[in-house]
């Protein structure tokens, strides 16, 4: 049996599905005594992504690390919805953009590139510290959702796209052992009815979107009407994306009147 098969044959002891292509990634990443203790961690339950260092999203290698809430291909619904949202945004002012609750920072790192200013906002630090390395132009916020942001933002935010937690907190337990054991609690539970940071997010999104200025959230289909009531409790106009191929949907709600930068497009 070669080395590479001996990993291969560890991984899918330890119930890793994909074992042979892990195998490779893990090769790809180290040799000799490194590779042992990589693959060490991944028969110890450690999502692959923290493993290696970095997840892919659409395309894109973001660094993540151990701690950090680690983006699933879900969000790439989220993160196109905010590309798409922040082109519709552009005019004689740079569209303003927020992801909040950004962890390693998927949205703030794929509007690299993009004339539009970036905002990312995190309770932890070691989240920062990735969305950082992901998103290097940036502007980097800690703190308690709305409470981490500048106050000169308020009235100025084109786009707010938020992956807040919307697990149920009796379904914590229920979850694989690579998220429940590995990534941050804080990152998981969404509360009792899953969307107690979706209220929040919504209550205060009136005080800092634009005119027009539209609210992202990523959701379930079993909490989306949830969500959706919050937003509609703020007096956002709501509408869902949904996608099936990545299994991802988004909660829209839309601030009353035009963007500035929407309104000032000849």
């Amino acid at each position: 049996m070669t080395a590479h098969d001996e990993v291969v044959a560890r991984l899918r002891a330890a119930g890793c599905v994909w074992a042979e292509e892990e195998a490779a990634l893990l090769a790809e990443a180290a040799t000799g005594e490194a590779l042992a203790r990589l693959v060490e961690r991944r028969v110890a339950g450690e999502p692959l992504e923290t493993v290696l260092g970095w997840v892919l999203v659409l395309g894109h290698r973001l660094s993540v690390t151990r701690g950090v809430f680690v983006p699933r291909r879900r969000t790439e619904l989220l993160v196109r919805a905010a590309q798409e949202r922040a082109r519709l945004a552009t005019g004689s002012r740079r569209p303003v953009v927020v992801e909040m609750c950004c962890g390693a920072g998927p949205v703030a790192a794929l509007l690299e590139g993009y004339d539009v200013e970036v905002h990312a906002a995190d309770v932890s630090p070691p989240a920062l510290a990735c969305a950082g390395a992901n998103a290097p132009s940036a502007a980097l916020h800690l703190g308690d959702l709305w409470d981490a942001l500048p106050a000169g933002l308020a009235g100025r935010v084109d786009v707010v796209a938020a992956n807040a937690p919307y697990v149920p907190t009796a379904r914590i337990a229920t979850m694989p052992a690579e998220a429940r054991d590995h990534e941050p609690l804080e990152a998981l539970d969404g509360g009792t009815d899953g969307v107690h940071l979706h209220r929040r997010l919504a209550a205060g999104a009136p005080v800092w979107l634009a005119p027009g200025g539209v609210l992202l959230v990523e959701t379930s289909l079993e909490q989306l009407p949830l969500t959706h009531a919050a937003m509609e409790a703020a007096g956002l106009a709501t509408d869902v994306l949904v996608d099936d191929e990545v299994q991802g949907c988004v909660a829209v709600g839309v601030a009353p009147g035009v963007s500035p930068a929407a309104g000032e497009r000849g």
